[in-house]
Formats: structure tokens, sequence, C-alpha cells
């Protein structure tokens, strides 16, 4: 089935220098490898991904992950390298992943392609990038270079959401859920519904947008900057759009009780999220969110669960991420 999501979107900015160009057809790949994302076997991904990269004649290098904890720095060595050698920065994982390097990679010059192997892969699908690997690493070889709008929070980046309050509590708990009963939608849907059951605290926010500040109460304040994931739940197409205009779009849930947390839930699920009358949402390009009497709050950035101090700042990065994007034959369908 097409989707009515906007193909490609770009920022408004979009230079580049000529070498980061020639880098991106001809420079070696050094391939930031997350192992632990998705569920297919990691060694037998590699050899796949080494195998196709080696018989184009590119160049690949591998930095494998061995502990989350190094991931960032791993993925600075990888900048380091495609530096001094002209060439591209990949990620092989999850949105998380994809995400931690990419924070590595704004800025840098570089190029930066996708192999998704996480299991929404939200980013990958938005730029039509394929989803399977032998399919992902043909499609890159091929690719060009398309920047793309890139969101901080307290600086940090994100490029599918970032977000406080309730849904960080969802995402922390399907985690617990998927290590013990493994990744799948089911499983993430039905983690889901136990916080939902479990949930009571409310927000109680100042929110400053433009320079006109307002007061909220509200379980969850969510980021989004994926057309893909706003349009599947049902956001508006208006807010949509917003994000090919340099703008985020916020969705704010207003007080209210379980079972209609629930049905904000099913709503989501269907794509009708947008209708819901317990639902605002907004477009912006910088939103400062004060919590009241908290100092330091639970954040989630693209799936990953972090600690920050308030007040809490979300914007658009001045630059762009110089995405590596299927030229039009290796496109996969945006669904």
């Amino acid at each position: 089935m097409t989707s009515n999501v906007p193909s490609l979107r770009r920022p408004a900015s979009t230079s580049y220098s000529s070498k980061a160009n020639d880098a991106a057809h001809n420079g070696p790949l050094f391939v930031v490898f997350n192992p632990g994302a998705g569920s297919s076997d990691a060694g037998q991904e590699r050899t796949l991904m080494e195998k196709i990269f080696s018989e184009a004649g590119r160049e690949v290098e591998f930095l494998r992950i061995t502990d989350p904890s190094q991931l960032a720095q791993t993925a600075r060595q990888a900048v380091e390298r495609a530096q001094e050698r002209h060439g591209v920065v990949v990620a092989a994982g999850g949105d998380g992943t994809i995400s931690a390097v990419a924070a590595a990679v704004l800025g840098s010059g570089c190029p930066f392609g996708v192999l998704p192997q996480g299991t929404f892969n939200y980013f990958g699908r938005a730029n039509a990038i394929p989803q399977g690997t032998e399919a992902a690493a043909r499609a890159l070889l091929g690719a060009s270079i398309s920047p793309v709008q890139v969101g901080l929070l307290n600086g940090r980046l994100f490029l599918v959401n970032a977000s406080v309050g309730l849904y960080p509590q969802l995402l922390e708990d399907r985690e617990s859920w998927k290590r013990k009963l493994g990744r799948s939608r089911v499983v993430a849907f039905f983690s889901g519904l136990v916080t939902l059951i479990q949930a009571r605290s409310q927000l109680d926010l100042q929110i400053d947008v433009g320079g006109k500040v307002i007061s909220m109460r509200t379980p969850t304040l969510f980021v989004g900057n994926n057309d893909l994931q706003l349009t599947r739940v049902g956001i508006d197409n208006a807010k949509v759009a917003a994000l090919s205009q340099g703008l985020l779009t916020g969705i704010a849930v207003r007080p209210i009780g379980t079972w209609a947390l629930f049905g904000l839930l099913m709503r989501g699920v269907i794509g009708r999220l947008g209708d819901a009358e317990n639902i605002d949402s907004f477009s912006f390009r910088r939103l400062t969110v004060k919590p009241r009497h908290v100092k330091r709050i639970k954040t989630a950035i693209d799936g990953e669960i972090q600690w920050m101090n308030t007040p809490l700042v979300f914007e658009v990065a001045q630059e762009a991420l110089l995405l590596m994007v299927p030229a039009a034959a290796d496109r996969a369908e945006i669904a």
C-alpha cells in the first residue's frame, strides 16, 4: 500500500562540500556495527555486508560494539577515521544505534550511511532505505548525499523523537519485557498496557514557545522529528508537513484516567491519534520546558532513556545530517 508520507523530506539548507560528495561515492566505509540490534545472526550479517562491499571494490572496516557503554566512543573513532581517509561513517543497528552514531557524525563533514538492523527502524524507513541487510548494503553503494533535519534536546541529537513523562516509562518497561520475552510488536503492545494500568503521575510544566509561556499538566510530552511515525499514529497532515518546513511537532496528552489513556493507545495503533479530543499538537522550531519543582527528569531520546537537567530545550539543529539516500531504483517503498 502506498503511503501518504512526504517522501524524503529535507531541510531548507542542503549544501555540502565536493569532498563529502566524493567520499560518498568512492571513500572507504567505516561501519559501526551493533550486533545486539534486531534478531538476525550477527556473524552472518557482517559476512554478508563485507561480501557485498568487497565485490563492489569498496573498502570497508567494521567497528563492532561489544559494550553498549562504548557506543559513543566507537562512533567518534569511526568519524576520526572517516575524516582522515575521506570516507563514510555507517551505522548498522536500530534507531538507538543510528541516533548515537549520527550524533558523532553531525558537523564532521562526513557522509552518513544507515544499514537498519532494529525492530521499528523509523529513520531508515522514512528515508526509503531497504530493511533487509543485503538490499540496504547494495543501496548504500549507489546512494548519494541528501541532508536531513536533526532535532536536539539539551544539545543531544534525536532523529525520530524525544519525550518526557509517560512515554519514556513505556519505553523503559518495554525493554524490560523484551529482555524476558524477546523483541516483537506484540510484546511491545502488551508491555504498554501494563504501564498504562500502573500510570498515576502528571507533569506540571511551563512551556515557552516563541516567547509565549503557557502552563500545562500532562502525563507525557512527545516531540516528533519523523514524518513516518507521526503519520502512522494519525497526527494530522499539517503537523507532519511542518517537519519539511524546518519545524518539530509536539504532542501533549491532557490529564486523563487510565481507560482514556488506553483509548489513546488504541487510537495510535490504528492511526487515529490526531482525532482524539485529549490530544494537543503543535509545531515549533524551539521549545523550552520547565517542570515545576523538578531539577532532573527522565527523558527518552530515540528510544534511549536518559536523565537530564531542567529546563529542557527542544530545537532544530542548525546543521543537517549528510545522509546517504538510495538512488531512485534502490529506494524501498515508505511503509
